[in-house]
C-alpha cells in the first residue's frame, strides 16, 4: 500500500475519517508532542514510527530511578523527585540538536507552557498529535498493556482531554500554546499514522 507524505498546517482532524498510512513531515528541529490518555497508543504509535529522533518519555526516567531505589521503597515515596527529574530531562532536550519526539498527555495545562516555553527559547517548532479516543478504549489499551493508571487519575486525565479537546475544537491550534499544528487522531484514524519524517521544507 502506498504511504503518502502529509504536512500538518494549523489543525488537522483526521478522527473518523480512514484512509491509506500517511508519513507524517515535520521540519529537521521540529519537536513534536503525542497525547492522549494512558492507553490511547502513543507507546505503539511511537515504537511504530521508530523515528530518528531524541525521543522524551516519563517511563523511562521512572525506570531508571526504580532501578536505583530500594526495593522495599514505594513509588509515591519518590514520585516527586522523579517528576522534577523528568522535566529537567525534557528541557535540557531541547537544547539538543535534531528533532525530538516527546511522549506526554498533553492534559496539563502548566506542562503546554513549559513545552511552549522551551521551544520558543530553542528556536525550534512545534506540534501536536493528540489521540483523542474515547476512554472505554483507551480503559482497554490499558488493559492490553497490563499498566493501568489510578482510577482518580484516569478521570483527572479524562476531564482535563476533554477541556483540551473543546478548546481545540473552538480556537483550533491556539488551545495549544505555541503549537504550529496540531493533528487530532481517533481509534479509526491512529493507525492510518504509519510514521514521521524530518525534513520538511520550512
Amino acid at each position: 500500500m502506498q504511504v503518502t507524505g502529509f504536512v500538518p498546517r494549523e489543525t488537522a482532524d483526521l478522527r473518523g475519517r480512514a484512509g491509506g498510512p500517511l508519513t507524517l513531515r515535520y521540519g529537521p528541529r521540529a519537536v513534536v508532542v503525542v497525547g492522549g490518555l494512558p492507553g490511547s497508543g502513543k507507546s505503539t504509535l511511537l515504537r511504530r514510527w521508530d523515528a530518528p529522533a531524541t525521543l522524551i518519555d516519563p517511563r523511562t526516567t521512572r525506570l531508571a530511578c526504580q532501578a536505583r531505589m530500594p526495593a522495599a521503597l514505594p513509588y509515591p515515596a519518590y514520585r516527586p523527585a522523579v517528576r522534577l527529574l523528568h522535566l529537567l530531562r525534557t528541557r535540557a532536550a531541547f537544547r539538543r540538536p535534531g528533532p525530538l519526539l516527546v511522549h506526554d498527555c498533553g492534559s496539563r495545562w502548566w506542562m503546554r507552557r513549559a513545552l511552549a516555553h522551551w521551544a520558543r527559547r530553542s528556536g525550534r517548532e512545534l506540534h501536536v498529535v493528540l489521540l483523542a479516543v474515547r476512554p472505554a478504549e483507551a480503559l482497554a489499551g490499558q488493559r492490553a498493556r497490563a499498566r493501568t493508571a489510578a482510577p482518580r487519575t484516569f478521570r483527572l486525565h479524562v476531564r482535563r482531554t476533554a477541556r483540551l479537546l473543546a478548546g481545540i475544537e473552538r480556537r483550533g491550534r491556539a488551545a495549544f500554546p505555541g503549537a504550529r499544528s496540531v493533528l487530532l487522531a481517533d481509534a479509526v484514524s491512529r493507525g492510518r499514522l504509519a510514521g514521521v519524517r524530518f525534513d520538511a521544507p520550512r
